[in-house]
């Protein structure tokens, strides 16, 4: 059974920093997906990053390129989402999602979308004070 967890939300000012881990446990298959997504009160929830195990890919969000960066460590179990220089716009709850794949670039097409994951984390609060 798939799990997928994150942790590392908090409060913060503005100009701080945070990270975010997600960890999975469960594939059987060694190539799968990691998405970030935030949800914002009374908004959708919107793409944030994505880092493709298969291959290496990632994606940012126009929103968070240069301010966030993804890692993972060395089992590739845990993907890590530094988020830097947070704005009060950043403020909503992340959610880490992940997905196997088997297909290169998944992270410029599925891997952006909602409906590119099957395996959600229940979601973490960060919020970024003015």
């Amino acid at each position: 059974e798939v799990h997928v967890a994150e942790s590392g939300g908090g409060l913060v000012q503005a100009g701080g920093s945070l990270r975010l881990s997600c960890t999975t446990s469960g594939f059987t298959v060694d190539g799968y997906a990691v998405g970030w997504f935030r949800q914002a009160p009374g908004k959708e929830r919107v793409g944030v990053s994505c880092f493709s195990k298969y291959d290496g890919t990632t994606y940012y969000a126009d929103s968070v390129k240069g301010r966030f960066t993804l890692s993972s460590d060395n089992a590739g179990n845990t993907v890590y989402l530094q988020m830097n220089s947070l704005k009060p716009e950043d403020t909503a709850v992340y959610y880490c999602a992940a997905q196997p794949v088997a297909v290169g670039s998944y992270c410029s097409g599925y891997g952006r979308r909602l409906m590119g994951y099957e395996y959600w984390g229940r979601g973490t609060q960060v919020s970024v004070s003015s």
